[in-house]
């Protein structure tokens, strides 16, 4: 089939930065999408699916030196039916494949490029490919499958297949058992220990993953290093069950080494994807709003239990770095920063030693005693990346400089370092906008104004909340992504789980119910959707999706958390707000069904463990009535209170936790603390409130 002029191919059309970035090629891609499922069964041709994202450096470079090639294309036109997709619109086709890669034994990450047969199913696959290793590999698949070798690769893509469609609980299951039933976990519930929770077990989950840690620089022992919010939440709460003081130096070694390192923009505020390194020095510098809002729920959760002004600091510099660069006029969130500009890495972050001596003048030297910069340079080419390696309190007692002055130079430099980037050319802009992932910057600001009382952190929240209703709602369902007013693509399980889970937090931080309601209908349609009675846990895809060659579960944390594990959160967090037992039921029985998993890699689903935590040691649900309840809700909020709900009104309300409370006879406001079915007596302060908890 002759290809679409390099002017402009069939990605032209697309919402996506990604696919439009690849618009241009004289590759003849398609989206994906049924004419080019039904191009391919029609010409038994092989299909070649390449997936990545806008921020993915390797992408751009094997776009440069391969897609926009024309002898590769030609050859990629001549044997494939060729489909690039973007991995952040279609988590369910990249989850698929990415399955299938690691089923072949291979590595998995991005670019990824898997050859199919004509009916989808893959036979081969890869990550990045050099342009020689790429034409190669093009000539042998297309010359087999056209040839007498097509029979082998079948046979091959039906073996993966049986990997693929296998059920994601059976696949990682030991015996069976040793397997709590669905009818095993209610029966657990109704004796009062809910999955079977162990004192003793928790101890085994907690020592699996504290093998796991780096002590000396924090993050895990292995490189590259991701910054994994959800181990590090769940150390906090680890932290607040046990009272261990070894989880939470844990927790604040990794903090703190983060918000000093190359990973952290120490310029700007906002973290990088990864560090490539162990010392969280040397970024990959693509910058992500799902990393940056998970972020500031931990930095928040973190200064809760610590007072720590760093922590403070990385808050409000994030948030202030995303409302610059990743908000639209609408209170939506964009996406990404590329890594890339000018086609280098991290060219805008960084600076030579000549250059920060004209930036800084005089005051280069100490500026650079801060910031760890060399003449050498402590990245490649000369070049420095901002990090720090000591305290305030220590780096101006070293100097001889009060913490005032030093306050102020470090003000002035980083205004200067900004005046300079500003003239430089801007990494890419991602400004799609999805569902998920706006959902957890959402849920950050409601933890941030929850431990800082910042106002703008409500008002911004409060705004995205609207957005996300007026542009990713579609009655009872939710779209995956947003762009230029045009909403597309079925809502995916992670989606569901992190609105309902903001819209949860955010009724309890603002206590305007009609958040707590809309999360209410999200999770009724979540159950007669995605839910699969036979395991007790939610298909990553709506029923009335799409068919793809298999319909998987997400059962494993990546950066972001396995989205089951978000909702049987939110299950037992909206259940017990509603009085709904057979929410709080059916997340324990979740639970249960992961439970041996939880305990064995508790790295890979630290999510989960903190379910497992809240269940061995389960919080109050709070409920407070009066005309100072938003006043009273604020201090308490600034506590971090584990796996308690938070609930009130001012007058009256007919919520379930609320509607048997009368205001006090006084007028005063009433705090009414209550576990397991039964209620304290009400106190009248917040003081004593924290006292029955």
């Amino acid at each position: 089939m002759a290809y679409a002029s390099p002017a402009a191919n069939r990605l032209a059309q697309e919402t996506s930065p990604y696919l439009q970035q690849h618009a241009h090629n004289p590759v003849d891609w398609f989206p994906w999408g049924p004419e080019a499922l039904a191009l391919a069964k029609a010409e038994q041709k092989p299909i070649l699916v390449s997936i990545g994202y806008a921020a993915c450096h390797w992408c751009h470079v094997m776009e440069r030196e391969s897609f926009e090639d024309s002898a590769v294309a030609a050859a990629m036109n001549a044997h494939f039916v060729c489909i690039k997709v973007d991995r952040e619109e279609r988590p369910d086709v990249d989850q698929i494949y990415m399955a299938a890669l690691h089923a072949m034994g291979l590595q998995g990450g991005w670019p990824l490029n898997v050859f199919l047969t004509s009916e989808a199913k893959p036979f081969y696959g890869g990550t990045y490919f050099s342009k020689g290793n790429w034409v190669q590999l093009l000539k042998n698949i297309g010359e087999a499958y056209a040839g007498e070798h097509r029979a082998e690769l079948d046979q091959s893509a039906e073996r993966f297949m049986e990997v693929i469609a296998a059920s994601e609980l059976g696949k990682h299951r030991g015996s069976q058992e040793a397997q709590p039933s669905p009818a095993g976990a209610l029966a657990g519930l109704q004796s009062g220990n809910p999955a079977g929770v162990s004192e003793e077990e928790f101890q085994v989950l907690v020592r699996n993953l504290t093998e796991q840690f780096d002590r000396e620089l924090g993050g895990m022992n292995r490189e590259p290093k991701f910054p994994m919010p959800s181990v590090w939440r769940f150390l906090l709460r680890a932290y607040a069950i046990s009272g261990s003081q070894a989880l939470l130096d844990q927790a604040v070694l990794t903090l703190r080494e983060m918000a000093w390192g190359g990973i952290y923009d120490q310029a700007h505020g906002g973290f990088a994807r990864y560090s490539v390194d162990g010392q969280w020095l040397v970024p990959h510098f693509e910058k992500m709003l799902y990393d940056n809002g998970q972020m500031v729920s931990l930095y928040s959760e973190a200064f809760q239990l610590t007072q720590d002004e760093l922590f403070r600091e990385v808050v409000y510099d994030t948030v202030e770095f995303i409302r610059l660069e990743l908000t639209n006029a609408d209170g939506g969130f964009y996406s990404s920063l590329d890594a890339d500009s000018e086609g280098e890495e991290g060219k805008f972050y960084v600076f030579t030693k000549e250059e920060l001596q004209k930036i800084l003048g005089d005051e280069e030297a100490l500026f650079s005693a801060y910031y760890n910069c060399t003449a050498a340079g402590n990245w490649e080419h000369g070049r420095n990346i901002l990090h720090r390696r000591k305290t305030d309190a220590a780096f101006a007692a070293e100097h001889q400089l009060t913490p005032g002055v030093l306050a102020d130079l470090v003000t002035g430099w980083k205004q200067k370092i900004m005046a300079v980037r500003a003239t430089r050319p801007r990494p890419g802009l991602d400004d799609k906008i999805l569902t998920g992932w706006n959902a957890l910057l959402l849920q950050g600001l409601t933890d941030a104004y929850r431990a800082f009382g910042e106002p703008e952190f409500l008002v911004v929240a409060e705004r995205n909340a609207r957005f996300i209703q007026a542009n990713l709602r579609d009655g009872n369902r939710l779209f995956r992504t947003g762009k230029s007013e045009r909403a597309s693509i079925s809502g995916f399980l992670e989606d569901y789980a992190l609105v309902i889970q903001a819209y949860i937090s955010l009724y309890e931080v603002s206590f305007v119910e009609t958040w707590l309601r809309e999360a209410e209908s999200l999770t009724e349609y979540v159950l007669q959707h995605f839910f699969d009675p036979a395991e007790s846990l939610f298909f990553y895809t709506d029923s009335t999706a799409e068919p793809l060659i298999a319909r998987q579960k997400e059962l494993f944390d990546n950066v972001i958390p396995a989205s089951n594990s978000v909702m049987a959160h939110n299950l037992r967090r909206l259940g017990r707000h509603l009085e709904r037992s057979d929410y709080v039921a059916l997340a324990a029985q979740m639970l249960a069904q992961v439970k041996p998993l939880v305990v064995k890699e508790p790295q890979h689903l630290a999510n989960w463990a903190a379910l497992y935590a809240a269940l061995l040691r389960p919080g109050a649900e709070v409920a407070i009535i009066g005309p100072e309840a938003d006043t009273f809700r604020e201090e308490l909020s600034r506590q971090f209170l584990f796996d308690t709900v938070l609930a009130g009104t001012e007058t009256a309300s007919k919520l379930p936790l609320l509607a048997l409370l009368k205001p006090d006879a006084t007028g005063g406001t009433a705090v009414h603390v209550c576990r397991e079915q039964a209620c304290l007596a009400p106190v009248f302060s917040p003081a004593e409130a924290l006292a029955g908890l």
